[in-house]
This record gives structure tokens, sequence and C-alpha cells, in this order.
């Protein structure tokens, strides 16, 4: 057995923790704006963060980048060009490298999408989340449904080659004729790709200490099948469990993750996965806006996944795709084939929540509505499984 691990494709995530107000569902690391944003600092903390990675990017091709947040379309168009100009400085950038930037319609006047496609951006992702006004601010949303309406026809209409609405359904009170609703009118706009979450109350959220009434579970379930149907009538494939696409616009920078693919985060509170001589690891910056912009030292943990944590992670990414994973990529990103697995998978298979066919295993109908149970199944199991094959 050798310790030697195919290296796997390179994404980018950048962090931009700002946002105008913190929204009660929400469990990433996002800070409230405190006035002015320090715009120049952060841009030169995060330049100076990837310059300290060259050894890191060691030649590789960056396949996406992705701003996250926070929400970064706070930041100004020239703000985001700057980035990518260091960017391509540093790095190298395959020819094809997907820009994702994420944007909420009640931060930002529509014009500047376009400012955010010259500085280089390829990809819009709106956080509509509702167009049901009432659901709006039950989610703590700044904007209504006529704003969001009016940027996701801005999105449309800048010229990015790809772009995504985000929707949220199972929310406080809602029924089956309004998440369709509000999918319908995500959809008379086109856009190339729908993110569809059901609403999950996530600890340490204010939802968390004041829990909103949620839908029955079988309301929830008649919702999600709902919604699903409407997107794929529509011609949208459903390829992730959130994810819906027309032909050719999957996003590649999610792909990544979901097929246990590294990324180099950098921002406050930015997480990392990354594949080395040592190992694979896992990388967390420093929360803090001020301590990223002030001090070199950025890294706040640096965690060497096991074995047991590699095969879990990779499983836990990897059956939320529809299509599951093949037996090469299995081997190419944990070490085991299928054989070295079977009693993982014997139990799962005969009660229907996966399915093996010839060189692929993907989670079934069933098996994706209880994902978690049988995540959970994995987390117990994988820390007993048998050495990886050499």
């Amino acid at each position: 057995m050798t310790n030697a691990r195919p290296t796997p494709p390179l994404s980018l995530y950048i962090h931009i923790p700002w946002c105008v107000a913190k929204c009660p569902y929400c469990d990433f690391h996002s800070l409230p704006r405190p006035g002015p944003l320090p715009e120049t600092t952060y841009v030169r903390a995060l330049l100076d963060d990837l310059s300290q990675n060259q050894e890191t990017l060691g030649g590789r091709t960056v396949e996406s980048i992705f701003f996250g947040g926070g929400t970064p379309s706070l930041f100004s168009g020239a703000a985001i060009a700057e980035i990518l100009e260091g960017v391509g400085r540093s790095a190298m950038l395959s020819t094809d490298c997907e820009i994702t930037l994420e944007a909420n319609p009640g931060t930002l006047e529509t014009k500047r999408f376009r400012t955010f496609r010259e500085a280089g951006v390829t990809r819009l992702s709106l956080g509509v989340q509702s167009l049901y006004d009432p659901a709006l601010r039950a989610l703590g949303r700044i904007h209504d449904a006529k704003t969001a309406v009016a940027a996701m026809e801005a999105a449309a209409g800048a010229g990015f080659r790809s772009f995504n609405v985000d929707l949220m359904y199972g929310l406080p009170g809602q029924t089956v004729a309004q998440a369709l609703a509000c999918v319908h009118g995500a959809l008379s706009v086109r856009p190339p790709h729908l993110s569809l979450y059901e609403l999950t109350i996530e600890a340490h959220t204010a939802f968390a200490h004041d829990p909103p009434t949620l839908p029955p579970e079988d309301e929830r379930l008649a919702i999600e099948d709902a919604v699903t149907e409407a997107a794929c009538a529509a011609g949208y494939e459903r390829y992730e469990v959130s994810a819906y696409a027309r032909p050719g616009h999957r996003c590649a920078h999610n792909l990544n993750y979901w097929r246990f693919g590294d990324y180099l985060g950098l921002g406050a509170g930015a997480h990392g996965k990354l594949t080395d001589a040592a190992g694979v690891s896992r990388q967390i910056r420093v929360a803090d806006p001020g301590h990223y912009i002030a001090d070199s030292d950025r890294v706040a943990t640096r965690r060497l996944l096991s074995e047991s944590d590699i095969l879990f992670e990779f499983l836990l990414n990897a059956l939320r795709l529809t299509e599951g994973f093949s037996e090469d990529l299995l081997r190419s990103r944990t070490g085991h084939d299928f054989a070295s697995l079977g009693a993982l998978w014997a139990q799962p298979v005969k009660q229907g929540l996966l399915e093996r066919e010839q060189d692929r295993i993907r989670t079934t109908r069933l098996g994706r509505r209880f994902l978690d149970s049988l995540l959970a199944e994995f987390l117990a199991n994988t820390g007993a499984m048998p050495a990886k094959v050499s």
C-alpha cells in the first residue's frame, strides 16, 4: 500500500463575509456590514494570502472560482476585477474557467451586473429564496418579490455565460400551490440553472433559538415532489439533490465539491480542502476580518484527514449526485474499490436506498429522500472498513 494519491482538480473559493443583515436561517460565516466596507485592505489581504500559497498551487490549473459570502455583490465591480487580475497573475486558469459570484436582489442595483461581467465573472448566482412577500419577510430577506423578478430579468440580459436562481421550499406556512407559484415565476425568466433547497433549521441560527412552524412532513414531501416535477417538466435535469440545470449549465464549481475535488479557500472564515504528499487536509481561515487583514498568519486550523474521514467525506459529497460515482472516481479519491467496500453497500442496496449498475453506485429516489439517515449509517460504519487497496 502506498500513500501516493492522484491529485484531484483544483478550484478557488473566495469568501467575502459581509452582508446587509443576517438572515435567521443562515449558518454561514457572515457579518452585518459595519458601514463602509474595507474593500481596498481586504482585497490586498486576499491577494497576499494567495501569494503565500504558491506552493499549494504548485503549477496546478484552477478549474473554477467562486465568490461566496456573506454577500459578495456588496463589493464593487472594480474590487472584483482587481481580485481576478491578481488571481490571473498567481495561478493558471483553465481556458473555460467558471467564475461565479453570489448576489442578493436587495443589495445592489441591477446596473452592477454588467460591471461584474466586465470584471471577468462568467456566472451569477441570485439568492432569491422566494417570490412570495410574506415568505420573504419570514426569512428575514431585505428584498421583495418585485425586486427579485427585476434582478432575475437583469441577470438574464447582462450577458453572463450562465446564471443561477436559488429558491427555498418547505417555508413557514407554505402550501404546495405557493411553492409551485414561486418555481413557475422563476422558470418564466428561463434561468440556465435552478437551485431548490428545503429550509432546514441549523444549529446556532436565529431560527434554532426561535423555531418557526414549518409544514408537516407529509406536506414538505408533497412540496418537494411538486417542485421537482415542475423543474424537470420545464427541461431541467436534476443532477444533484438540490440542483437543476439546462443542458451544458451544471455548476462546475459545485461539481468539484461533490466529486471530492480540491479547493483553496481564501478570505475570513473560508474553508478549504487540499491534497498533497502528506495526505488530504482541511483548512479554515481566521474568521475575524480585522485579523485576516492585519495578520499574515491567516490559517486558524489545519486538520489532516484520516482514511476513514476521507472515505466518509467522499460518500457525503458524491452520493448527493444523481449519477452517483464510478469505481474509478472512488479509487482515485479514497484508494478503495467496490469489492473492498461490499459490506458497506450490501444492506442499503437490499433496502432499495442504493443501486449498483456496472461500474457505478448511486442513490435511488428513496435513497435521496432518506439521504441523511443513509449517511448516518455510513458515518457509523466507515471507521470499521478495511484498509484501502494498494
